[in-house]
């Protein structure tokens, strides 16, 4: 895994909007894998601001997110198709056809579930996929425990993760108890992946994928097999380890 040591959130996020404008101009047909948060806002918010200052183009573009909350529609303001909708493609040139979210509100999920596995698939595989990391080490949101070869899936999210997203709703009542997620295996079928972590809240989990064990107990450990890993961390998240 490549490690790139920066200052902080802003300059992670510098870094990482410049890799995924790269890909862009290299290859403007690219599928895109995205994530949602606090994480990648500063990210999107780099990508609008070239778009206007600069003029790169997402027309040709096709984007998948990781994941979705299970119950939550569109329309919801917590759901993530209004985070991606708000965050960034409404400020962007990409066609509204060519990003993809699972649905959180279908009526059959293994459907639902092979239905986005057949739509990656159909888009030639993800390009650039941008992750974070749970502090229990979720990517997406396979939790602890998930096999290494997930594919789309539902899960029942830990009580960690619902109360580490609870400030993006009124209580954490109200945070729903299941998602849809890419899998693992999914996730490692990108050709490269970039993930994120900044602030002292990740160090523990930024230490464990470096120097810990490859464990299903740990999933973003599963990165460990991938040939194209690049980490962007701040000094925060990076307290813990010697590099």
């Amino acid at each position: 895994m490549n490690i790139i040591k920066v200052k902080n959130y802003e300059e992670m996020s510098q870094i990482a909007a410049t890799t995924i404008i790269q890909t862009v101009h290299a290859n403007p047909s690219a599928t895109l894998g995205l994530a949602t948060g606090s994480t990648p806002k500063g990210v999107y918010l780099r990508l609008i601001e070239d778009f206007q200052e600069k003029g790169t183009t997402y027309q040709n573009i096709r984007t998948v997110n990781l994941d979705e909350y299970i119950g939550l529609d569109e329309a919801s303001e917590q759901s993530y198709f209004h985070f991606m909708k708000t965050q960034l493609f409404n400020h962007i040139d990409i066609p509204a056809d060519q990003t993809y979210i699972p649905s959180g509100t279908s009526h059959n999920w293994e459907k639902e579930c092979s239905r986005y596995e057949e739509q990656i698939k159909k888009l030639g595989g993800v390009q650039l996929q941008l992750l974070g990391i749970g502090n229990n080490g979720h990517i997406g949101f396979n939790e602890p425990g998930t096999s290494f070869s997930s594919r789309t899936h539902v899960v029942e999210l830990a009580e960690s993760t619902r109360k580490a997203n609870s400030r993006f709703f009124s209580s954490i009542e109200n945070v729903p108890t299941h998602a849809i997620t890419m899998g693992i295996s999914t996730i490692l079928d990108s050709e490269e992946i970039l993930l994120l972590a900044s602030g002292a809240s990740k160090a523990k989990a930024i230490q464990e994928l470096l120097h810990g064990e490859m464990t299903e107990q740990f999933p973003a450990s599963s990165l460990k097999s991938h040939k194209h890993v690049t980490i962007i961390a701040d000094e925060e998240a990076l307290q813990l380890v010697d590099l």
